[in-house]
């Protein structure tokens, strides 16, 4: 099931790129899925995908890291990018997508690339605005985990197995690669979750954007339900679109539980009032 899903989407994918070939490639809608690290953002943004019709949401910003995002896709000037972002992320109905991981100072680096595009506004704030001017008619999808522990430790396990996701009946990468718990490596990555979704939220704050916010828990217990949330969001029939099967596996184990454990008591040790 899931691979003919994959294979509809390619040949979209394919209609997408020969038939706006000459055409305003500027999309009808966008949508921008703001993610920390182990949120579910790459589950979501896979199944958004092999739907065929909700747009192609990949990291195209991230992808470039510390490098300037016109010379990184090979453009001489920031017009080509702009339309070339919109057409890797579009399907043929005009929806475009992207998923984006915000730390700075690559948040700042992206929106200086945007005030270089056609017509922006010379704004520094509200930022949103210059977000708008490079991703028309944009709605924002905001993903978290109300459980930062196991947020922490899913990162840092991730970051030494360097298997971030693993798909459906896949052999694991990560069998013959040691991992070891770190008080203080955990404690940073839960700290900086915190402040990563800090600065999506003042983000929000500067246009008053009310976001549609998605939990991973959510997800992964209503993995349906919530896809067709987002559907219905960005104006599509949801009711009518096949939802693919979960594309990747869940990657928590007993190693994972031992280490939330261990961590929840060491971070409260000699509270007077334990949390948790």
């Amino acid at each position: 099931m899931i691979y003919g899903v994959l294979f509809n989407n390619l040949v979209t994918y394919a209609m997408v790129r020969c038939n706006k070939k000459g055409e305003n490639l500027k999309p009808r809608l966008s949508y921008t899925i703001w993610f920390t690290q182990r949120t579910g953002s790459t589950l979501l943004s896979r199944a958004l995908e092999l739907t065929g019709v909700a747009g192609i949401p990949n990291e195209w910003l991230n992808n470039a890291g510390e490098q300037d995002l016109v010379e990184f896709y090979d453009f001489s000037n920031p017009s080509d990018l702009q339309e070339h972002l919109w057409e890797i992320g579009s399907t043929s109905n005009g929806i475009f997508g992207v998923k984006v991981s915000y730390y700075e100072p690559f948040i700042s680096r992206v929106l200086a690339t945007f005030r270089r595009f056609p017509g922006c506004p010379q704004v520094k704030y509200p930022r949103p605005e210059i977000w708008h001017h490079a991703f028309p008619n944009c709605r924002h999808i905001y993903m978290t985990r109300r459980n930062k522990v196991r947020l922490a430790v899913s990162w840092w396990k991730a970051a030494q197995t360097q298997e971030w996701h693993r798909e459906k009946d896949a052999t694991p990468n990560s069998e013959n690669k040691k991992v070891e718990y770190h008080y203080d490596a955990i404690n940073h990555l839960y700290n900086e979750s915190s402040m990563r979704e800090a600065g999506i939220q003042e983000f929000f704050s500067e246009a008053g954007i009310v976001p549609l916010s998605i939990f991973y828990e959510d997800l992964i217990q209503e993995y349906e339900t919530t896809v067709k949330r987002v559907l219905a969001y960005i104006d599509l029939e949801s009711e009518k679109i096949e939802i693919p099967a979960p594309y990747y596996e869940k990657l928590a184990d007993e190693v994972s539980d031992e280490w939330v454990q261990r961590f929840r008591e060491e971070r409260q040790k000699e509270w007077p009032n334990i949390g948790w």
